[in-house]
């Protein structure tokens, strides 16, 4: 049994893809996951699932969620290793005390080698590409940016969810 994190794209965000965490927990168990836990109302899901069990869960809870709960998104899944190794590279955490200003953009796949990503306009976030995560840096806060999820995805080509840093330590705590 592997202890891993789903995250789901765009969930109680904007009224739109509203989702009970109860709900969204019993989806997870109706798949076969065990000890199956919830963390904020944003679509992050630790659980504990078998190896073999994992390929086309993200799928398969993608299907469901959009059978059973009617909302359509997408589900990024990332093992407790992948994540801890992700919390233990942040290139900006001695750059940067307020970890508000800290983001971390998980990705559906790295980007091909044709893919090219900038910050629009003027700004001054800053931004590291690793693999299937893309660390984020935004010095003046992320509310008004204009270095979204969707200019991500639209430059980038892939599938993208993006987590705040203190969401990312608490999701990394619920799996030890």
């Amino acid at each position: 049994m592997t202890t891993h994190i789903a995250l789901l794209r765009g969930i109680n965000v904007g009224g739109r893809t509203n989702i009970a965490m109860a709900d969204l927990r019993q989806v997870f168990a109706g798949l076969g996951c065990e000890e199956v836990r919830t963390y904020l109302r944003s679509g992050n899901v630790v659980f504990g699932c078998a190896d073999s069990a994992v390929a086309g869960l993200a799928a398969a809870v993608e299907q469901r969620v959009a059978r059973d709960l009617g909302v359509s998104t997408t589900v990024l899944l990332r093992t407790a290793g992948e994540l801890a190794r992700v919390v233990a590279g942040n290139p900006f955490l001695d750059e940067e005390s307020d970890l508000t200003r800290l983001h971390v953009g998980f990705l559906s796949e790295p980007p091909g080698p044709q893919a090219r990503l900038s910050v629009p306009g003027q700004g001054r976030e800053r931004f590291r590409l690793a693999g299937r995560e893309l660390f984020l840096h935004y010095p003046d806060g992320v509310g008004r940016s204009r270095f979204t999820n969707a200019h991500i995805e639209k430059q980038l080509g892939v599938a993208a969810t993006a987590r705040n840093w203190r969401t990312v330590l608490a999701l990394a705590e619920m799996t030890r």
